[in-house]
């Protein structure tokens, strides 16, 4: 086996069995085991996550040195602020959230976004600030896995969440198209920009880290609701 082979094999290990599909509070997701002000809860903070994606996004852009890169590395920052108002990721999970009788409004305000899930994604931006482009880039990996927990997740809000609108749904169904082509085009910076053994480790732990900022994402969430259930 080729050391590239080796690395890509261990970088997919660590976004498959890192990847926060495994957190209890997913699980009881995609089992039909939340209420809805438990699935409200997490589409509120889920959403902090969410409209930081393009700023990351925009702070790895400027680390780019081509404009191929830079091209490329765009396309994300629109997939998310949309190239137009009322188009885009964004939009589309400000739907989710009204789908499931929350006000834009709310979402956009971010009063009730718990301390952890800000800590979380601060911490995240931060990373992709501060890193260099291979780390910030090895980051994202976790769309390794995305589109197989979108097309999970799907399957679970038809089957158990069918109070919420099916049209609320379509930043799922975006995500795993856009989640598979967005992983390859890292997974693809990432194998040839580590090319020594150390290059190779920061990148693997810069994954790791993004896995832990999911994790701990569901965790401030899942704690608030046991803190709740006392």
């Amino acid at each position: 086996m080729s050391t590239a082979t080796a690395f890509e094999q261990r970088l997919r290990a660590v976004a498959q069995e890192r990847y926060h599909d495994r957190h209890p509070f997913n699980v009881r997701m995609h089992q039909g085991e939340l209420t809805p002000d438990e699935l409200r809860r997490w589409i509120r903070n889920r959403f902090h996550y969410q409209r930081h994606i393009p700023v990351k996004d925009a702070l790895i852009l400027a680390k780019l040195e081509t404009s191929q890169l830079r091209r490329m590395w765009l396309r994300r920052i629109q997939d998310h602020d949309g190239p137009a108002e009322g188009e885009g990721g964004i939009e589309r999970w400000l739907r989710l959230g009204e789908a499931a009788g929350l006000d834009r409004s709310l979402l956009l305000s971010g009063d009730d976004v718990l301390p952890g899930v800000r800590l979380a994604v601060e911490g995240y931006v931060n990373f992709c600030r501060l890193r260099s482009p291979l780390e910030a880039v090895a980051a994202s990996l976790t769309e390794l896995s995305a589109p197989d927990i979108m097309r999970t997740r799907i399957d679970a809000f038809e089957r158990h969440y069918r109070w919420i609108d099916a049209d609320g749904l379509a930043y799922f169904r975006t995500r795993e198209t856009q989640g598979r082509q967005d992983s390859r085009e890292a997974l693809h910076l990432v194998l040839d920009w580590a090319r020594t053994e150390g290059e190779q480790e920061l990148a693997v732990a810069a994954l790791t880290f993004k896995c832990d900022v999911l994790w701990s994402l569901l965790d401030a969430i899942d704690h608030a609701d046991a803190k709740e259930q006392t």
